[in-house]
């Protein structure tokens, strides 16, 4: 009697998955655009708050800088977001300041840390509804690259983590695996990241009237400026003013205490580099304690 149980049962699970395969739907994949793209800034726009600010934060939590030191780097961006002040002499002092910390570091221990990093501090701060607005692009068939002032290491960390296509950031110079504390270019910020979007559509055969950008700061108006599409993701006042008066879309996903923190951290070039010189604090002191 067991062993007529035991036969009647044994199809079962081969039944249930046939029936489940038979009853599947399948999806058919989008078909690829490949003249159509769609660019995202990152900090406050696919992002609360600045990338490399939340990497420091990761960073003063392992031990490797102080909380004041954190907290200054915090006040510094804050100032600056208020003034409305991204002077171009305090940039490229802040930026020199950045490189000669975070020369020597190694590059692999930077994406090393900036996936962990990722997963334990700036997952949770993706603004949802931007997150959405990427993979609308991306079920269009359409190719979704983020476009930063941030390192492209971390940066392209976060695409990936995100499942978009690539990423465009800053660019530090490396030789055998190691920063030499010299840019290659300058900071992917304001007039230069137009300047990449427009050398990526080159190389990738792209019409900038059928792509799409996102930001939600004014210094981004050259990169918004550039394409057929151009969208307000949590603007500032002065993007909002300009796309009220260009009829753009305007998306805003902040409530209540998020808006609040996500108006913080950062003045974008200021606060990219004042996070870069954060973490290469960091990475110094990373550096001293393995000798």
């Amino acid at each position: 009697m067991w062993r007529l149980i035991r036969r009647r049962q044994e199809p079962e699970p081969r039944a249930a998955g046939e029936a489940a395969a038979q009853a599947a739907v399948t999806v058919a994949p989008a078909q690829p655009d490949l003249q159509a793209a769609a660019f995202f800034d990152v900090d406050n726009t696919m992002m609360r708050g600045a990338s490399i600010y939340h990497f420091a934060r990761g960073l003063a939590t392992r031990g490797l800088f102080t909380s004041s030191d954190l907290l200054k780097f915090a006040v510094g961006q804050a100032v600056f977001r208020l003034r409305g002040n991204e002077n171009p002499e305090h940039i490229a002092v802040a930026r020199e300041t950045a490189l000669a910390f975070v020369a020597g570091a190694k590059v692999d221990d930077v994406v090393r840390l900036g996936e962990e990093i990722y997963d334990e501090v700036m997952a949770d701060r993706i603004w949802g509804g931007t997150r959405a607005l990427a993979q609308d692009h991306l079920d269009a068939g359409q190719r979704v690259w983020l476009v930063t002032a941030t390192p492209v290491e971390l940066a392209r960390v976060i695409a990936q983590r995100l499942g978009l296509t690539g990423a465009l950031g800053t660019v530090a110079e490396s030789s055998d695996g190691v920063y030499t504390g010299r840019l290659v270019g300058d900071l992917l910020h304001g007039p230069a990241k137009a300047e990449a979007v427009r050398a990526l559509a080159r190389r990738e055969g792209l019409d900038l009237t059928r792509c799409t950008a996102y930001s939600d700061s004014a210094n981004d108006l050259p990169m918004l400026s550039l394409v057929g599409h151009a969208v307000a993701i949590n603007p500032d006042a002065e993007l909002r003013e300009h796309a009220r008066k260009h009829a753009w879309p305007i998306k805003d996903f902040r409530t209540g205490r998020k808006a609040t923190l996500a108006a913080l951290p950062i003045a974008a070039g200021v606060g990219a580099v004042a996070g870069g010189v954060a973490a290469g604090i960091a990475l110094r002191k990373l550096y001293r304690t393995q000798r």
